[in-house]
């Protein structure tokens, strides 16, 4: 397939750029095998069964935006994308002119020293008082999608957040898991709905465009993610009694399906690559809770390889229509697989 295969056009007013409250009062499309249903996300624990097992993110945004400068006075821009240990990171770098190997820019008290490059990626290592943890958590900001085109305010510090946030890592937030309160949660506890985590740590590289025509050639960025053997134990006990697996999120369902590349799921960690195009035969996910996501993005590929890229293609022509608000703190999707007709 090919990238112009995921174009479509948006309104700029449907770009959800401000969270609503409560955060379970978003829209929710259902994309069944029957065809579409306008929802609400308070309607999922009825479109869920007893039994049915739905799948968090547990990871945490972390405030990865460091603003800098160079020693000869010239603005930069740090974005961390990995935190390799206490001192050192992965980083993008917004500067006009690329530093060398031993070149610093300096923030706040100290100063990052540029050791090599991964890729796109920068090695930096961090001298000055504390670790990369203490001097993000002083100095850093969320780093919010470029399209909410506004700085984060103080909303964003728990909204941008999901309740299940407990491991930090992430550049961008599991956004799928933003529409899940506490009355939401006790609804599908009630329902007899039950949940398991994985940990999966979101890269600035959801964010980047595919750049080549043929996706073929295109080469995914890598991810850290990790499976634990509960969630494995519990994905087994729902296949065991008939319930569904739902992936609350793309990125559930790239840790679920890259822990399971041969077929089996497998608790443990890694880095992953997966980049999934209709075609793809899901091994352990059997329906998928997502956003709406950007034209051309790995995002909305994944989504249209799950449910199907005509039924996707037609369900966003009816979510504009719809005015249905768009991207990460927009509205939801509910996607069944069974009505991939075309991958």
């Amino acid at each position: 397939m090919r990238r112009q295969d995921f174009h479509y056009q948006l309104p700029d007013e449907l770009i959800a750029r401000h969270p609503i409250e409560p955060r379970s009062a978003s829209r929710l499309l259902h994309l069944a095998a029957d065809g579409l249903r306008d929802c609400q996300m308070l309607d999922l624990p009825e479109l869920l069964a007893p039994g049915d097992l739905v799948v968090f993110n547990d990871t945490r945004v972390i405030k990865a935006r460091l603003l800098g400068h160079k020693p000869t006075g010239g603005r930069a821009e740090i974005l961390i994308e990995r935190v390799l240990g206490p001192m050192e990171v992965l980083a993008q770098l917004g500067v006009s002119k690329k530093p060398r190997p031993g070149g610093e820019i300096r923030v706040g008290e100290g100063a990052f020293t540029l050791l090599g490059r991964e890729d796109d990626l920068f090695q930096l290592r961090w001298q000055g008082p504390g670790d990369v943890w203490s001097l993000m958590e002083r100095s850093g900001e969320l780093p919010l999608p470029p399209y909410f085109e506004r700085a984060p305010d103080a909303n964003d510090e728990t909204r941008y957040q999901t309740l299940f946030a407990e491991r930090p890592g992430a550049v961008a937030a599991p956004t799928a898991s933003l529409h899940f309160d506490p009355p939401l949660l006790a609804a599908l506890e009630a329902r007899g709905v039950h949940s398991a985590r994985v940990t999966l740590h979101v890269g600035a590289g959801t964010f980047q465009p595919v750049r080549v025509d043929d996706l073929s050639q295109h080469r995914m960025h890598s991810e850290w993610y990790e499976v634990g053997a509960a969630t494995v134990a519990a994905v087994a006990a729902t296949r065991r009694d008939g319930g569904r697996v739902v992936a609350v999120g793309t990125t559930v369902a790239r840790a679920l399906e890259s822990a399971a590349r041969d077929g089996e799921l497998r608790a443990g960690t890694g880095e992953t690559r997966l980049f999934i195009t209709p075609g793809y035969r899901f091994a352990v996910v059997d329906r998928l809770l997502t956003n709406f996501h950007l034209p051309e993005s790995t995002l909305l590929m994944l989504v249209s390889a799950f449910g199907g890229a005509a039924a996707l293609k037609a369900a966003y022509a009816h979510a504009i229509a719809q005015r249905y608000r768009f991207f990460s703190y927009g509205d939801a999707m509910l996607i069944d697989q069974q009505i991939q007709t075309d991958a």
